[in-house]
């Protein structure tokens, strides 16, 4: 690869910078010599190659594991501070917390005596704040003995979300956007009008430059996983159900926030979770032993539907790829292949999985990058290898060639594997000099250690960003159900008609600040006259918040679908408990029945960030529109007619509880492994997989109307 010779733009905060051959580079060790590592006319493996000959073991393992990390601002007592405030030097005991599986330490203990130089940011403050925040780390590393910077790593921080730690740790602060579903549904209606994606290459850009500016260099993002089996949980963070469009999607995404090749102003993507999370055992999610199963019951299913995104990722060069924790099951599949060849199944985690890391993806796939853990696996979620101590199980991943393990410090561990000959030096130098080229890649030696606050402060508050994003929000809205042109409602059909809006969601005093929130937003549009009574409405719009299940926390039956409240459902254990995924559902009939009694209209809108059953709501509405995390304002628009409804189902919704029921035992009566379009290709005689409304509209992927 050629490099240019064009002088650099250093800044060194603690080390001098040397002169040689009449230019200048960063004396990082203090040596007063050039060692190729801090020559930046050499490429990036020479240099990491160079710098791994000089670490010490205590380095080299510092280098292969990643750990959250608290912004100073977020300590609330200061005197556990550093740095007027910035870095947070608070220890952890183990088990304090549940993120302290081993003894969490201070910042600059954590920097400078474990090493580490991988973090995962999930803090929200300000772009400037961030800026800083990141730059005093990177001085902290300077001052080290070989000044090796930092690399900060963050889930999605764009995207409209309730917080949920581990997926939706950070919204509102950059850009906001619609949910990973709402651009797929804001994509896939430009392509049904004759378009492209181009909406998610503009997403990726945009995010990319507020990123960049704030020196967050490595994205947590996105899931290239195609939801299969409609209780997974995590369905709200996926593209939805379709492998051809996934692909496409992941690999605009790629290209937008890494460039044509990683350099100064890549953000770097770790693209997850290998080889598809979809394939879920009834719904159940493997951050909890429930859940820790992958299932291939179709023939060719992994194939056909999970691999291509993963495949699209590998060829649009994703730096670094995060597998699964859940193991493939050899009882409840089928024989799979990938091109002709038969994958044999070893009952362990994607993580420890040798042959699916080795062979399918960097040998078949031809992955050049690095491969990061999911968070816990030597510890919480070590599914397949329960039986070893957490020292073996550091070796069983590393030797699967995992090169960087997630949300852990437990350098005792792997530093133990290693000197019991379990993993070999050159494999921990393999895997080093990974991670060190990425950096050495995006300039993180050179001229983007440091990043300027005012300027991250800038680019984040560009109002085009912000409009672009705005833009997408509207163009995600679904509109489902129409019956006999109830929307759009325009100044003229409104003459003279009262509007009650009202929320609803799982938790009554989230409904209560939403509900607010969302009057406000509706008395903006000027054709609106609202009213506080839905007594004296003509017309009511009702906006639903269904939740349910829980992130690291198995439901006692199946994850519930059904739009319901207080419904008495069977635990797998054969005892029954209570469930509720939509409070006041009665109150939303009582409203619904009094404006239709009065020969008025009710408008609903659903969150559709699982595939809900929409059986118990969907009567009741004249229009049925779904959102995705969508914005309330953006929705009135289109409902208003300002804006002409654009968006489709990203994924099908199922037709009702008969299509995923489960057996005792435990079979599902729609494939797990399948997505919803191509379900009815298993299913028994008579049952039809996708739900149809009053009006024979089919909710299936790609279903959308307009106006």
């Amino acid at each position: 690869m050629e490099h240019s010779h064009k002088q650099p733009n250093l800044e060194a905060r603690v080390k001098k910078i040397i002169e040689v051959d009449g230019l200048k580079f960063k004396d990082l060790n203090n040596s007063g010599k050039l060692e190729p590592y801090k020559d930046w006319r050499l490429s990036p493996r020479e240099r990491a190659e160079n710098l791994v000959s000089l670490m010490n073991l205590d380095e080299k393992v510092g280098m292969m594991l990643i750990n959250t990390r608290k912004m100073g601002l977020s300590q609330e007592d200061k005197s556990k501070t550093s740095h007027d405030g910035v870095l947070d030097e608070a220890i952890v005991e183990k088990g304090e917390n549940i993120f302290a599986v081993s003894k969490i330490w201070g910042t600059k203990h954590t920097i400078e005596n474990m090493h580490l130089r991988h973090f995962i940011h999930r803090d929200n403050w300000s772009p400037a704040q961030m800026a800083e925040w990141i730059n005093t780390m990177n001085e902290v590393c300077e001052g080290t003995r070989l000044g090796i910077p930092c690399l900060i790593a963050s889930n999605s921080r764009n995207e409209n979300a309730e917080a949920v730690f581990g997926m939706n740790d950070a919204a509102g602060i950059f850009s906001t956007w619609p949910g990973t579903l709402g651009l797929a549904a804001a994509a896939k209606g430009d392509i049904k009008n004759g378009g492209d994606s181009s909406l998610i290459s503009q997403f990726a850009q945009i995010a990319h430059d507020e990123w960049d500016a704030t020196g967050i260099r490595k994205g947590y993002m996105y899931m290239a996983d195609v939801v299969t089996d409609p209780r997974w949980q995590r369905t709200y963070g996926t593209f939805g159900e379709d492998p051809e469009f996934i692909a496409d999607a992941i690999g605009r995404i790629i290209d937008g926030f890494q460039g044509e090749t990683l350099g100064n102003h890549s953000i770097a993507m770790t693209t997850k979770h290998f080889p598809g999370g979809g394939a879920r055992e009834n719904g159940f999610d493997p951050h909890y032993e429930e859940g820790k199963w992958n299932l291939y019951p179709t023939p060719g299913s992994l194939e056909k539907y999970h691999l291509p995104p993963f495949q699209a990722a590998v060829e649009h060069g994703t730096s670094s790829i995060m597998p699964y924790y859940s193991i493939p099951s050899i009882k409840k599949s089928v024989v799979q292949e990938f091109e002709g060849q038969e994958i044999p199944f070893e009952e362990v985690g994607f993580t420890f999985n040798h042959y699916f890391m080795q062979h399918i993806l960097r040998e078949k796939l031809g992955f050049k990058g690095y491969i990061n853990s999911d968070s816990g696996i030597t510890n919480k979620m070590c599914w397949g290898v329960e039986h070893m101590s957490e020292a073996e199980r550091f070796a069983k991943a590393i030797n699967a060639v995992t090169d960087l393990v997630a949300d852990t410090n437990d350098v005792e561990n792997l530093k133990s594997a290693i000197k019991n000959g379990w993993i070999s030096e050159k494999r921990i130098d393999e895997a080093n000099v990974r991670l060190l080229t990425e950096m050495f890649m995006l300039g993180l030696f050179d001229e983007r250690t440091y990043v300027s606050p005012e300027n991250a402060a800038a680019v984040v508050s560009n109002q085009a960003n912000w409009d672009a994003a705005y833009e997408a929000h509207k163009k995600s809205v679904t509109v489902l159900k129409n019956s006999n042109q109830t929307l759009p409602l325009t100044s003229e059909s409104l003459a003279g008609k009262k509007i009650y809006v009202e929320v609803f969601h799982k938790e009554p005093e989230r409904a209560a600040s939403y509900t607010e929130k969302a009057r406000k937003e509706c008395q903006e549009l000027s054709q609106f006259t609202l009213t506080e009574k839905y007594e004296e409405a003509d017309i009511a719009i009702l906006i639903v918040h269904p939740k349910s299940g829980a992130y690291f926390t198995a439901t006692p039956g199946l994850l519930e679908l059904e739009l319901c409240e207080n419904k008495t459902l069977t635990a797998l254990d054969g005892t029954t408990y209570e469930e509720t995924t939509l409070s006041g559902i009665d109150h939303l009939k009582e409203v619904a029945d009094t404006v239709h009694v009065r020969g008025g209209k009710v408008i609903v809108s659903v969150n559709v960030i699982l595939p809900w059953i929409l059986g118990n709501v969907e009567p009741l509405a004249d229009a049925l529109i779904a959102g995705y995390d969508t914005f309330y304002r953006a929705q009135f628009e289109v409902i208003a007619g300002n804006y002409r409804p654009v968006g489709v189902l990203p994924l099908t919704l199922p037709a009702s509880e008969a299509v995923i029921a489960v057996d005792e035992n435990g079979k599902c009566v729609s494939r797990n492994d399948v997505p919803g379009y191509d379900k009815d290709k298993y299913m028994p005689e008579g049952l039809e997989y996708a739900y149809k409304d009053s009006d024979g509209n089919i909710y299936k992927l790609g279903h959308g109307l307009t106006y």
